[in-house]
C-alpha cells in the first residue's frame, strides 16, 4: 500500500489504495525517502492518514498548507477526515 506526503511540513499523507485497520502503508516524502505507518482504522482510497499526533485545535497540514483544524485528538496512523477535522477551506466565516 502506498501513501504520499506531498510537502515536508505535512502532518498527513494521502493514501492511494483502500487500507484496512492494521494495514501497513509505505509513505513516500518529497525527498524520495519512505517510511511505514500502520493504519488505526479502515481508510478509503484517496483519503488522509495522520503522520504524527495532532492535538485538538492544531492545524492539519496537507500540500504545505493548513486545510483545517483538528476537532479531537488524532493519533499517528489515524484516519483524518470530517469526523475529526474542521475544514478551513472554502469557508467564509474563517480568516
Amino acid at each position: 500500500m502506498l501513501g504520499l506526503k506531498a510537502h515536508y511540513n505535512d502532518n498527513v499523507a494521502t493514501i492511494f489504495q483502500e487500507v484496512e485497520k492494521g494495514g501497513i502503508i509505505k509513505i513516500n516524502d518529497p525527498g524520495g525517502d519512505s517510511s511505514d505507518i500502520q493504519a488505526n482504522q479502515n481508510i478509503p482510497y484517496g483519503h488522509k492518514i495522520a503522520l504524527k499526533a495532532i492535538h485538538t485545535g492544531d492545524p492539519v497540514i496537507k500540500y504545505g498548507e493548513v486545510i483545517g483544524m483538528a476537532t479531537q485528538e488524532i493519533c499517528t496512523g489515524d484516519y483524518v477526515h470530517v469526523h475529526n477535522l474542521n475544514s478551513a477551506r472554502a469557508r467564509g466565516d474563517m480568516k
